[in-house]
């Protein structure tokens, strides 16, 4: 397993997954919903997830455009933008499992990714929005982006294979 971040713990961590594995439904025994309605603060939900993602195998973060991206063998899994706090803090994420795809777009102010992306399955959902995503979901969804995107051999190295 690997321990990354504070209350950010990847799906080797617990056993809360939904139908064919996918992160949903219960979280730590508590509502999604319910945890969503609990504002968070978006600079702070944006670092831990960053930091999750950053402690999966393979991967780097990089400034392309002058936002954040995290990458894992030179392709992005997850977009964070610009951390400065002029813009809206969001995270953006390839969902391809349908179940997880739709959970992430029920989250306030979500929408499918711009530039095309959203065909393509990826989804912007924003931390500013009341109601945003507990940062645990976040980890959730970005360890399921990583497994979108991460070759087979990394994906079992976090799978402690």
């Amino acid at each position: 397993m690997v321990a990354v971040s504070v209350e950010c713990v990847g799906r080797a961590g617990r056993d809360e997954r939904g139908p064919g594995g996918a992160a949903g439904g219960v979280v730590r025994g508590t509502d999604v919903e319910e945890r969503m309605a609990k504002a968070a603060d978006p600079a702070k939900v944006r670092e831990r997830v960053r930091a999750f993602a950053l402690g999966l195998p393979g991967t780097v973060e990089e400034f392309p455009w002058g936002e954040s991206v995290i990458k894992v063998n030179k392709r992005v899994f997850i977009f964070l933008g610009v951390g400065d706090g002029n813009h809206p803090f969001g995270v953006t994420l390839k969902l391809k499992a349908p179940e997880v795809h739709a959970h992430a777009l029920t989250s306030p102010g979500a929408q499918p990714a711009g530039y095309g992306l959203g065909r393509s399955g990826w989804v912007r959902v924003p931390l500013t929005e009341p109601g945003a995503p507990p940062a645990e979901l976040l980890c959730d969804w970005a360890e399921e982006s990583y497994r979108v995107i991460a070759p087979k051999k990394l994906i079992a190295e976090l799978d402690g294979g």
